[in-house]
């Protein structure tokens, strides 16, 4: 079920279209910026972007924050920062799928052999196709932020095979690349609002879900699944997108400070991930009681293996299929 914003809200952004971007009492322009949930890493990330932002314009350009799903949920703020309702969000790859097939790469499982591997592509020029592919619809991609390896976590026991998914009803993200991925495992994939998982789980709805160690601490889910696999089937970035015309509305000196900004945020998160992961591994063990188990990936890569054929034999995505296989340590 989606999220319905607030009429009081709604209202809000009717005068924000009206007006676009606005101006503070120093007539500094304000970047209105909204978000869903996030983890901590991220958050402080975002928080970075609009300090060095302001940093980088003496002032002339702040960010306005929106957190935690106060204007709707990621697939409401992509159409909001299409419209120029908001003027930036950031929302996970996966959810841009629908917007663009472009992002449907970042879906597929065991893309990126490690994290370096992932770090290596992000920073490439590989990506930039992809983040101005949704130029026609109104809004550009900024940067990324790294979201971690993505793994099952269930509700009645550790998955250490892909036979241990059989039946199983899976959440996913509103990703065709995610469903097809947990129906190859023998899964039955259950897309669904990050907001609902928890219910759903205690409820019995859901056998399990796929995520980051954060979705066991910040959204509780530990509570309620108590088991959490490495299988590291993904690992899915979350992007920073910008409505087109109010990046366009800047000064030229605007734009590149724009851009800077949000990339030396992206190197501030890399750092503070890495210790967080950690402090939310621990904090489920000790406060939730979550079992970690390591898995034999390889079974899991043969079962998605029709996949990547299927990009590889893709005329619009063999090339850039390529070229992050080159890209690997190894090669």
């Amino acid at each position: 079920m989606k999220k319905i914003i607030p009429v009081i809200v709604m209202g809000l952004l009717c005068v924000i279209l009206i007006t676009g971007y606005s101006k503070n009492e120093n007539d500094s322009i304000v970047l209105r910026f909204a978000y869903a949930s996030n983890s901590q890493p991220v958050k402080d990330a975002m928080a970075e972007f609009g300090r060095l932002l302001s940093e980088k314009t003496n002032g002339e350009v702040m960010v306005e924050y929106y957190p935690d799903s106060q204007l709707g949920g990621e697939r409401e703020l992509i159409e909001l920062t299409q419209t120029g309702a908001v003027d930036i969000t950031k929302v996970s790859g996966s959810a841009l799928e629908s917007f663009s097939n472009k992002y449907s790469i970042f879906g597929l499982p065991y893309l990126f052999d490690n994290e370096e591997h992932f770090y290596r592509v992000m920073d490439s020029d590989l990506v930039q196709p992809i983040f101005q592919s949704t130029e026609k619809l109104g809004f550009v991609g900024l940067t990324y932020y790294d979201s971690g390896q993505r793994s099952f976590y269930m509700t009645d026991g550790p998955i250490e095979s892909p036979s241990d998914l059989a039946g199983k009803k899976i959440r996913v993200m509103q990703s065709q690349t995610a469903i097809k991925m947990v129906q190859l495992l023998g899964g039955s994939p259950t897309p669904m609002d990050s907001g609902e998982v928890y219910t759903s789980l205690q409820q019995g709805i859901l056998d399990g879900a796929e995520n980051n160690e954060f979705a066991i601490t910040e959204a509780g889910h530990g509570e309620v699944a108590k088991f959490y696999s490495y299988d590291e089937h993904t690992r899915v970035p979350d992007i920073m997108v910008m409505n087109k015309e109010t990046l366009e509305g800047l000064t030229k000196e605007q734009q590149e400070a724009v851009y800077e900004a949000a990339k030396e945020s992206t190197e501030f998160e890399k750092v503070v991930w890495r210790d967080a992961v950690d402090q939310a591994k621990e904090r489920s063990e000790n406060e939730f009681g979550v079992v970690f188990n390591e898995v034999d990936k390889k079974p899991f890569q043969e079962a998605v293996q029709p996949l990547h054929d299927e990009f590889a034999n893709n005329e619009e995505f063999k090339q850039l299929y390529e070229d992050i296989q080159k890209l690997k340590e190894n090669k």
